[in-house]
């Protein structure tokens, strides 16, 4: 969370152990959602009696969109913001660019931060790991300056890696001007940015950059579900997850009632002008929904956003299931073979590689529109042999639950071998191409 620090108070709420800490932290495009959806879409979604200014939920494994509300309009997302920084310090981890036993020594920009921090002093030295922790765990500012400046040189120049990768990704309605989510005010007056405004970010674009974390890197729920945080060795407490729906506190009194089954991340948010900000995400029964409130209002320390975020998820789960429109090894209509040349045969027949399954409002029924394969080549050449991928199919369906016309692509593969043909066999067809081309012509004149 981004907040200054302030000596503990007792909270009626929360039990002694798990509030006097001195940090107050947090947890942590594809196509089919990027962009705004259409009005006929808006209408048609529930009303759930939300109490956040936007809110958006997605199934995790195809991007497709489950509700939505204001879900493209810009506002500051507090620590949800360091999600960013989360992915391209696993990016450059990936690729080599740095490793998670590096040293890095804390400077005076991290040094001086506020709110949520683990109290790095300058020359302060830990490992990417330990302040990748930090930052996950306990959105530690600090920590998410310095390992900032570690990959980018400066903040800046890694805040302009970050609103590149936000174009990459497809999060249209974002901007970066720190990598914490913190006011421009609440920065250290000598690292503030010069060119104005604030962190922005949309609910859909928010789920964007959870869906290519979890996506591209699942590993990094292994650190998001982590219950607790004892930063160093000498430190007398350790500091729980600010995110007080992991399915872990279930057997914990004071935040038993926020508890979500499947629930292992992401990030949550909180400043001043940003309110109370949580991206989410459970898997139950095979099916990992994300789920996005932005500026709910109440007290920081009243648990209503993971509230506004369970009928997110009570919605999700409840009144959708999978459904798999196109089966693995089927023929689509239109298309079931692809012509061959050369071959013992001129044609092969084709089947679909894999399923093509979407979330659909249970009980309803979701129908094919329309079918279109791009060939590898057209004709393909022989040999063909069975289970080659041959195409790429693209199949049209109506979104049961917006109404809107939606597409996905499965692979096409051959369904049997097509030998290449001998001399003898090409050189008869041909001559039985030529006569018949020979007779279309002369009937042509009549």
């Amino acid at each position: 969370m981004n907040r200054p620090h302030t000596p503990y108070r007792r909270l009626p709420s929360i039990s002694k152990r798990f509030v006097s800490m001195s940090v107050l932290f947090g947890m942590l495009s594809m196509m089919l959602f990027a962009g705004s959806a259409s009005a006929a879409a808006a209408s048609s979604m529930p009303d759930l009696q939300l109490n956040a200014q936007a809110a958006f939920l997605m199934d995790a494994e195809t991007g497709q969109v489950l509700y939505e509300h204001n879900a493209d309009d810009k506002l500051p997302p507090a620590s949800m913001a360091k999600m960013m920084t989360e992915y391209l310090v696993e990016k450059a981890v990936e690729q080599g660019k740095i490793k998670w036993d590096d040293v890095v020594t804390t400077g005076e920009n991290a040094a001086a931060q506020v709110g949520s921090r683990v109290f790095l002093a300058k020359g302060e030295k830990h490992t990417v790991k330990e302040l990748y922790v930090a930052m996950a765990v306990a959105s530690a500012n600090d920590a998410t300056v310095q390992l900032a400046e570690f990959l980018g040189g400066s903040e800046q120049a890694f805040v302009e890696q970050m609103n590149e990768t936000a174009q990459q990704l497809g999060m249209k309605n974002t901007h970066f001007v720190n990598t914490t989510g913190l006011d421009v005010a609440d920065m250290p007056k000598n690292f503030r940015p010069s060119g104005g405004g604030e962190t922005m970010m949309s609910a859909r674009d928010s789920a964007t950059l959870a869906y290519h974390i979890l996506k591209e890197m699942p590993q990094f729920l292994e650190v998001s579900k982590i219950p607790s945080l004892k930063f160093r060795e000498r430190d007398k407490t350790s500091t729980p997850n600010w995110n007080w729906m992991l399915e872990s506190n279930k057997n914990i009194p004071n935040f038993r009632k926020f508890a979500y089954p499947g629930v292992d991340g992401l990030k949550t948010g909180h400043t001043p002008t940003a309110g109370n900000c949580f991206t989410g995400t459970s898997l139950r029964n095979g099916t990992r929904l994300i789920a996005v409130v932005m500026n709910v209002p109440g007290g920081l320390y009243d648990g209503t956003r993971f509230l506004e975020t369970a009928k997110l998820f009570d919605y999700g789960f409840n009144n959708f299931e999978k459904k798999t429109i196109v089966e693995a090894k089927t023929p689509l209509k239109g298309i079931e073979t692809l012509k061959v040349s050369k071959g013992k045969h001129s044609s092969v027949p084709v089947v679909t590689g894999q399923d093509v399954t979407i979330m659909a409002p249970k009980g309803s029924t979701v129908n094919i529109t329309e079918s279109t394969i791009k060939a590898n080549q057209d004709p393909l050449p022989a040999p063909v042999k069975q289970g080659d991928k041959v195409g790429t199919a693209t199949v049209k369906y109506t979104d049961p639950a917006t109404g809107k016309e939606m597409t996905a692509t499965v692979d096409m593969v051959a369904n049997d071998d097509v030998n290449k043909a001998g001399w003898l066999s090409l050189f008869f067809r041909g001559i039985g191409h030529f006569f018949s081309s020979l007779f279309k012509g002369i009937v042509g004149l009549f």
